[in-house]
């Protein structure tokens, strides 16, 4: 018969002889990442290689580090990679509605609107005092003395004329009059007037409307001239404004003679300014009008002239690695903001924001896989930025057409980046199915580690990387005891004694607690009894409905029989998971057999309670059944399973060991010993095989026979290949010690059989038979019974 464990098999003890060190704080940080090679290997290839399409998906479950990792990778190569230049939006003078962006080297583009600011500034000064010189006002006065002269000219010699013809011209503000004259040059009075004779009058009349047509047609032509002179005067202008700006322009033309856009952009600059040279006349008036307020900045007339700049990278070293941790769809892609004027909404290219692609242009963008998901169109706009290699920025509302307004077309910019999604295997999985974009678009997939081998040199590397991490976080440190239990809870997290949990996450919370404790204790360093409290809190607060459950239990509301023995009848044990914690609990499992073709019903099943894995568990069970015992004759059996007073859904193969013993023993007509519990799985061939959550299942097959008080001794069945995944708690291993508690591990049905029944199983002999009196040999033969009393019934 099989022996029980010892319990050097039931905790693998962490070996403090490893450690040379008294706390962690004299340990060095870990110079590398512990079992995540595979998904390093794949990090450095993806960032390596630049094409189109590379882009990363690091994936592993919640807590396991990858953001960490990830980032940190990545900035050990991007300190060496070219750091990106500054991106700019500036005025488009020939369409303000579509800006233009300006790209410069790192701090230019912050340079270029500080030469911007200063040659507006300056430009305010010059302009106006050019305009008050007395060049200016020489020439200009010359061409207004131009048209004076031969307007004056003009108007001397129609008067003189007229007056030889006795016709009197008066010049007054509102125009001319013309009035008859005698012959002593004074003008007639209307009664002279009417005097005169009819033919008289006429000769006047013809002469009045002579001279004022010779007048309208001076008037016309002095109209003509003074469009000549304003035009004159604004190529004066102009002249004087170029004088000014041409100094100043051509200096910065020089100072950014490398950037052929930025050349362009400043001779459209010197245009605008020469064409709108009024607008500095105007600022210097009001300016002081305005008792010396800076009425430019006020008015905002100038901002057509300024240097908007989205994306500087001055104090930045190597390429730019930006995590956005709200990719919301202007966070991400950038907006157009606008402001409110006399309930107007008003925009300019001055109100462009840079998105979190802008920032990581030329470098890294790091994005939370399901919060891109969640995030309304963000994915499609993402996989249609990555598509066409640019950053289009257009709201959103216009990109769905909810709006017809004009508003900003900024010109697009060339994209060149690395996106990294980190997410987990689900969505990955379910994105390269379901969007063919998806594996075009993200062609590496970094998968990390759930958990990495237990040997001496992950060991040391584990206690390096649980100082750090208690540095970082400002944490006591650890003493080697308490790095020691905290290495034991790390392969307890694995659930396998051989191996130790990247879930970083947990490890994290577990120290955090600790250090609370210590530091109400006024400790100076983390010891292992605070490791242990801080376990055991974390149970407790998670705990509750394990302890209605037991309580159950304990009271007789839920019948769990821990002594005796019965036919038909095991304690199986079920883990169930509340998501934060999750315990193991016995289940009683019953069985009937009769006479009967409906092979085994999982009553489960029949009430629609029954996943697809335990179905497929008691299918099995009749396979073992047919090819065990029944190769010669019919399987006339129908035989009934349940788990009693489940009322919840089951799935799962762990209980078909469980499930095929108490089927033998109500055909064998043998008691199974009750205060032995079974968990695993068994294969047609009667091998039993490894189950999940082990540990959960053992503790809690031991805590209800610790609640029902139970002078006998208790024990639990489990598969020969969970016992490396064995990391029990103390008190199991005591009770162990004490020989108060067995656990047994087997590797076939025929073991579990002798330790229930203690009686032989039984074997074949070489003629096909078992052993008489055998559990084997008693099952057989109720087979057969059943088989002949079906074929005495047909006859």
């Amino acid at each position: 018969m099989i022996k029980p464990l010892a319990t050097d098999k039931l905790y693998n003890h962490c070996d403090l002889a490893l450690f040379d060190f008294n706390t962690t704080e004299e340990l060095k940080d870990p110079n590398e990442i512990i079992g995540q090679d595979r998904a390093l290997k794949a990090i450095s290839f993806g960032i390596g290689i630049k094409k189109e399409g590379y882009n990363l998906y690091a994936m592993g479950r919640v807590g396991s580090g990858k953001h960490t990792v990830v980032e940190k990778f990545i900035q050990s190569q991007a300190k060496d990679e070219k750091k990106p230049g500054d991106w700019c939006y500036v005025n488009n003078f020939e369409d303000s509605r579509k800006p233009i962006y300006l790209k410069l080297e790192s701090s230019m583009g912050v340079q270029l609107k500080k030469d911007m600011e200063e040659l507006i500034e300056e430009l305010q000064t010059v302009i106006p005092s050019l305009f008050e010189s007395e060049e200016y006002r020489i020439q200009k006065q010359a061409i207004i003395d131009k048209l004076t002269d031969a307007k004056e000219k003009s108007l001397r010699e129609v008067k003189r004329r007229a007056k030889e013809e006795n016709i009197f011209i008066n010049y007054t503000t509102a125009g001319y009059t013309l009035a008859p004259m005698s012959h002593d040059g004074k003008v007639l009075a209307k009664e002279e007037y009417q005097a005169l004779s009819t033919q008289d009058k006429d000769q006047i009349q013809e002469k009045i409307l002579k001279f004022r047509n010779e007048l309208e047609n001076i008037v016309q032509d002095i109209v003509i001239e003074s469009k000549i002179q304003q035009k004159e005067i604004r190529e004066l202008e102009r002249k004087m404004t170029k004088k000014a700006v041409d100094t100043s322009i051509n200096e910065l033309k020089r100072k950014y003679q490398d950037y052929e856009k930025v050349v362009a952009y400043l001779e459209s600059v010197e245009e605008d300014i020469i064409d709108n040279s009024q607008d500095f006349l105007i600022s210097a008036q009001n300016s002081l009008a305005m008792m010396g307020a800076n009425y430019a900045k006020q008015s905002g007339i100038f901002n057509r002239y300024h240097v908007n700049v989205i994306v500087a990278h001055k104090d930045q070293e190597g390429a730019p690695i930006i995590y956005e941790d709200n990719p919301t769809y202007t966070n991400l892609f950038g907006e157009i903001e606008h402001i409110a004027q006399m309930g107007t909404l008003l925009t300019d290219f001055n109100l462009i924001k840079a998105g979190a692609l802008h920032k990581a242009n030329g470098g890294y963008l790091i994005l939370d896989a399901s919060k891109v998901l969640m995030q309304p169109f963000v994915w499609e706009g993402l996989k249609r930025m990555l598509r066409s290699s640019e950053i289009r920025i257009e709201p959103l509302a216009r990109s769905l057409s909810l709006i017809s307004t004009l508003s900003l077309e900024p010109e697009t910019i060339e994209l060149d980046i690395k996106i990294v999604l980190i997410g987990d295997r689900f969505l990955y999985y379910l994105l390269y199915n379901y969007d063919p974009e998806f594996r075009e678009l993200f062609k590496i997939n970094a998968d990390f580690e759930n958990e990495t081998d237990r040997n001496d040199e992950n060991i040391q590397l584990y206690a390096r990387m649980i100082g750090m991490i208690a540095k970082d976080n400002g944490l006591l440190p650890l003493d080697k005891q308490a790095v020691g239990k905290v290495i034991e809870y790390s392969s307890r997290m694995a659930e396998d004694s051989q191996k130790l949990t990247t879930h970083l996450g947990g490890l994290s919370d577990l120290l955090h607690e600790a250090d609370f404790i210590a530091s109400q204790e006024d400790m100076d360093h983390i010891s292992k009894a605070q490791i242990d409290q801080a376990i055991m809190e974390k149970i407790e607060r998670s705990d509750r409905i394990k302890d209605k459950m037991y309580e159950a239990i304990q009271r007789g509301t839920i019948l769990i029989e821990t002594e005796g023995s019965a036919i038909g009848q095991i304690n199986g044990v079920a883990v169930l998971d509340l998501g934060n914690f999750s315990f193991g609990h016995p289940s009683k499992i019953t069985a009937l057999t009769r006479l009967g073709k409906g092979g085994v019903i999982n009553i489960e099943r029949e009430a629609k309670l029954s996943g697809p894995t335990h179905d497929k568990g008691i299918m099995i069970l009749s396979s073992y059944l047919a090819a065990t015992y029944a190769k010669d004759f019919p399987l006339s059996i129908t035989a009934t399973l349940v788990f009693e007073q489940s009322y919840g859904k089951i799935d799962g193969d762990s209980a078909s060991c469980a499930e095929l013993f108490a089927l033998l023993s109500s055909l064998s007509e043998v008691a199974l010993d009750q205060s032995i519990a079974v968990t695993g799985s068994v294969n047609q061939n009667g091998q039993v095989q490894a189950v999940g959550g082990i540990n959960e299942k053992i503790e809690g097959f031991f805590d209800v026979c610790n609640l029902v008080k139970s002078k006998k001794h208790h024990g639990i069945i489990i598969p020969a290949s969970n016992v490396k995944h064995l990391m029990l708690k103390e008190e199991v291993l005591e009770a162990v010690k004490e020989n108060r508690f067995k656990i047994y591990a087997i590797e076939s049905v025929d073991e579990g059989l002798e330790i229930l029944t203690g009686k032989k199983s039984g074997t074949k002999d070489a003629n096909g038979h078992f052993p008489k009196e055998s559990i084997n040999y008693l099952v057989e033969e109720k087979l057969k019974l059943f088989a002949n009393k079906s074929k005495q019934k047909k006859i």
